[in-house]
Formats: C-alpha cells, structure tokens, sequence
C-alpha cells in the first residue's frame, strides 16, 4: 500500500459508516500523526509502537488524557477497518474531570454578537446564541428551516436526530434583511467560494467568525464557539424558564447533560436560601425554653 492509497481506503469506510466531517478530520489526523512520528505507512505499524506513542503524546507533549484517547479511537478505527485487524491496546482514560462550562453575561454576548463589519458574520453569531446552536447546526441550516408563522427553526442535530427551537423575534427580522440583501439560495449561510463543491462552511470559518468577535469585542472568557450555546441554556434557566423545556431545546437525550447549567447558574443558585434561614428562630426558642411545659432537664 502507499499512503494515498491507505487515506482513500479510511475515508471510504468513515463515509460508509457515515462519521461527521469533523470525525473524519479527527480520525485522519490521528493516523498521520503516527506515521510521521515514526515515518513508516501506518500498516506497518505493531501494538508496541502504537503504545509507545501514546506514552510520547502523553508524558512528553502533556496530550491530555482524553486527547490521548481521541487518537487512540482513530488509530483503531484504521487497524479495524482498513487493515481488518485488531490491535489489543490496553489504554484507560483517567477518570474525566468534569468541569462547568463558561458562561457569558448577556451584555458579553451582544458585544460579540455586533463586532463582525460583515452582515453574514454577525448574524451567524446571532443565530447560534438566539437558537441555543451547535456549530455543526448552523453551518447546515436551510431558508426552508426557518419556520416564520410558528416561530420555530428546523435543526438537524446530531446524529440526524431533528428538532425545532425557538426562533427569535429580533434574529426573524434581521434575516430578512440579510434575504433581501445576500439572497441565499440553499442554505442560509453559504460559503463566499462559489468555485467549492460544498456549498456549507466549514467548522472551522464558523469558529474564527466567532474567535475575532470575541477579540475585536474584548471578552477574555468563553473560548470556543459553544460558549454562546452554554450561554443560551444558562440565560435561559436564570429567566424562569423549565429545565425540560431547554433538555428539548438544547436537543439533549439525557437531562442529566441539561442539568449541568444548574451548577453555572449562579442567578438561580443565589435565590435559593441556606436551610438556616429558613429555621423558625423564635418557634425554636420557644420549644427549647424553660417555660415550656415540654422542655426536660
């Protein structure tokens, strides 16, 4: 085999197994990586060596554990798949800390929401906060998704699972605008490059869209594009809404992923007063007082 070769054999199995683009990416990466670390063809390669490198990504380039484990699920996916054979790897994923999302003051978000020079730009960001978006999500929406008479989007969600969310008033009327100034004709936000075959952006120019807003907006905190997701559930929940009508929003399968702004919100937890001060003091007094026919010495 030679490399390119090796590359249209994985990627014709992702297809068929129908994994993300960014999966795709993701898997690709992993392989490539092995073999320029040891610069042999990945077929050539021996559950040894595949440990070693681990061990190298792990205590030499300080990969996180569940960065470690993302390669690993990728190198396997290869030897499975495209060599059809199985490596014994014996790699466990530390125990993954779980930590709270960042969440943005609603001013934070507008900020960033204002700070693109371009329409498209800015009402991208919008749509992904207003909406409670993931990435993936936007880079796909169609004008047939935006449901004007019910105030609803269509959204095809992860693993083709479909939804509807809420479709803002404001973000309704700034579409039109954007419509009759764009005209897009398929999806809602198009690339610029008419010579792509892809007509959607890439996971990566919805980011950077995002990445110089938050900059050019001055917002240290929130990294990373589903910040205005964690955002939109957490606003949300501080506004009175139920914690299910967001799980369904959100699109989640477990409520227990959506009970995760619960811990972020800190407007809710303020409200909920210590068990200390909800004691009676005076009744309480008044059962432990000497007076009382009832109190015992």
């Amino acid at each position: 085999y030679d490399m390119t070769e090796l590359r249209q054999k994985m990627i014709r199995a992702m297809e068929l197994r129908n994994l993300s683009n960014h999966t795709q990416k993701t898997y690709l990466s992993a392989v490539t990586g092995i073999a320029k670390y040891y610069h042999k063809s990945p077929d050539q390669l021996t559950q040894e060596m595949i440990e070693d490198y681990l061990l190298y990504l792990k205590n030499e380039k300080g990969n996180a554990p569940n960065s470690c484990g993302t390669v690993l699920t990728g190198i396997r996916f290869f030897c499975n798949y495209v060599m059809e054979q199985e490596i014994p790897v014996d790699y466990s994923l530390a125990k993954k800390v779980r930590r709270l999302p960042t969440v943005l003051t609603q001013e934070e978000v507008w900020d960033i929401i204002n700070a693109p020079t371009y329409l498209k730009h800015r009402l991208i960001l919008m749509t992904t906060y207003s909406a409670g978006l993931r990435a993936s999500e936007v880079m796909v929406l169609k004008l047939e998704d935006i449901d004007s008479k019910r105030m609803l989007i269509m959204v095809n969600g992860k693993g083709d699972k479909q939804r509807y969310t809420l479709l803002s008033t404001r973000l309704l009327n700034e579409l039109r605008h954007y419509y009759r100034k764009s005209r897009p004709k398929t999806y809602l936000f198009p690339t610029s490059f008419t010579k792509k075959k892809k007509q959607t952006l890439s996971y990566e120019s919805i980011r950077s869209i995002y990445e110089k807003a938050r900059k050019k907006a001055g917002v240290k905190k929130g990294p990373g594009i589903h910040t205005l997701r964690h955002s939109f559930a957490t606003h949300l929940l501080e506004a009175g809404y139920d914690i299910r009508k967001i799980q369904v929003l959100m699109g989640h399968s477990k409520l227990s992923t959506t009970m995760i702004y619960l811990h972020v919100s800190r407007k809710t937890l303020s409200k909920i007063p210590s068990p200390l001060d909800l004691i009676d003091t005076k009744h309480a007094e008044k059962e432990d007082s000497p007076d009382d026919p009832n109190h015992k010495t």
